[in-house]
C-alpha cells in the first residue's frame, strides 16, 4: 500500500530547484567537503537533532566527546550524544531499504535509554500536547505491517528519491514505532535514503534548518495528521533541502582561512591543477590571494609545484 500523498505544483517547483543545485553541487565538487567540515557537519547534525528531543549539550561540548574529552553535563544528555556519534560514524553502513538495519540503528542510538531498543513497541501510544491528545498513533499490533508496507514502498514505487525521503520521514512519525526516538530515527534515515542517490547529503545537516523552524516542523506534521496524508510535510522537509542547499552553495561567501582552503581542495582529489583550477572553486578571492595559498602549501609540502610562470602545476604529495 503506497502512504497516501499528492503532487502538488509546489512539490514540482522545489524538485525542480532541489536538482539545478545538486548539478550545481557536483560542478563544483562541493559534495565532497573536507574531513575538517564533515566532521563540523557531523556535529551540527547530532547537536541539532538531539536538541530537537530537549538535550542540553551545546556544539562544543558535543565537539569534546567527539575529541574524547571529558564533559560535564546530565548523564542522560551524554549518552545520547555518544550513541548517536556511533550510528553517524557508520551511517554507511545502513540499508535503507532494510528493517533490519533500521531497527539496529534504533538499538545503537537509543542504548541504554530506553527498554529494548531496536524492537518495535508493543503497547499503544498517544502523543500531547499540553494536556491534550494531539496524534493518537496506530495500534502497537499494527506497527510491523505498518513498517513493513513502509519499507515495500521505498523498494518497489517508482516514486522521486526526494519525494519518498520525505513520505518515509513522516510516517515514522505517525506509525511511531517505538516508545522513544521516533523523531530522530526519522531524521536519521532520511539522511540514509538520501545519500545512496545523492552523496552531498551525508555532510549536510539539515537538522539544523528543523531546528530553527521547530513550530513548522511540528505543524506541518500536525496538518498532515489532519489532512491524512504527507503532502504539507513534503512540502515543509523540500523546502528545508533546498534551503540547505542554498548555504551550502553560499560556501564562497564564508570566510576560511589559506589552509582550510587548501585542506578542502586537496580533499577534492585532483590530481593535478593550476592556479585558475583552485580559484574556480574559490571564485571570491584574487589570483595573489591563490598564489600565496599555493605557496604555504608548497611550503607544508602538501603541494608540489612544477613549471614555471602560466605554465605551472601543483599536485598533492599525498
Amino acid at each position: 500500500m503506497k502512504p497516501p500523498y499528492k503532487i502538488t505544483t509546489n512539490i514540482l517547483k522545489l524538485i525542480a530547484s532541489i536538482s539545478q543545485k545538486l548539478g550545481e553541487i557536483n560542478a563544483i565538487y562541493l559534495s565532497r567537503p573536507s574531513p575538517q567540515l564533515r566532521k563540523r557537519n557531523k556535529i551540527k547534525t547530532i547537536h541539532s537533532s538531539l536538541k530537537i528531543e530537549g538535550n542540553s549539550l551545546s556544539e562544543e561540548q558535543i565537539t569534546a566527546i567527539v575529541e574524547n574529552k571529558r564533559v560535564i553535563g546530565a548523564k542522560k544528555d551524554i549518552l545520547e550524544v555518544t550513541n548517536a556519534i556511533k550510528v553517524y560514524d557508520n551511517i554507511e553502513s545502513f540499508n535503507p531499504f532494510s528493517y533490519k538495519s533500521f531497527l539496529k540503528a534504533h538499538k545503537t542510538l537509543m542504548n541504554n535509554l530506553v527498554e529494548g531498543p531496536g524492537k518495535y513497541r508493543t503497547q499503544d501510544v498517544g502523543i500531547f500536547k499540553g494536556t491534550q491528545i494531539s496524534h493518537l498513533a496506530p495500534s502497537a499490533k499494527k506497527v510491523p505491517i505498518l513498517m513493513d508496507n513502509l519499507f515495500q514502498y521505498l523498494k518497489k514505487y517508482d516514486e522521486i528519491t526526494l519525494i519518498k525521503s520525505c513520505v518515509f520521514h513522516y510516517e515514522v512519525e505517525f506509525i511511531h514505532p517505538f516508545l522513544d526516538g521516533n523523531g530522530r530515527m526519522g531524521r536519521l534515515w532520511q539522511t540514509v535514503i538520501l545519500m545512496q542517490e545523492y552523496a552531498v547529503f551525508k555532510n549536510l545537516p539539515f537538522e539544523t534548518l528543523i531546528n530553527q523552524t521547530q513550530e513548522k516542523y511540528y505543524n506541518a506534521l500536525e496538518i498532515s495528521d489532519k489532512n491524512g496524508d504527507s503532502t504539507k510535510f513534503i512540502e515543509y522537509m523540500l523546502n528545508v533541502l533546498e534551503k540547505s542547499l542554498i548555504d551550502l552553495l553560499d560556501f564562497n561567501n564564508r570566510t576560511f582561512s589559506g589552509n582550510e582552503r587548501l585542506d578542502y581542495f586537496i580533499s577534492l582529489g585532483k590530481k593535478e591543477f593550476t592556479r585558475k583550477d583552485y580559484m574556480n572553486v574559490f571564485k571570491n578571492i584574487s589570483s595573489s590571494t591563490a598564489s600565496r595559498d599555493l605557496a604555504k602549501g608548497v611550503e607544508r609540502k602538501i603541494l608540489s609545484k612544477i613549471g614555471i610562470m602560466n605554465k605551472t602545476v601543483y599536485k598533492p604529495t599525498t
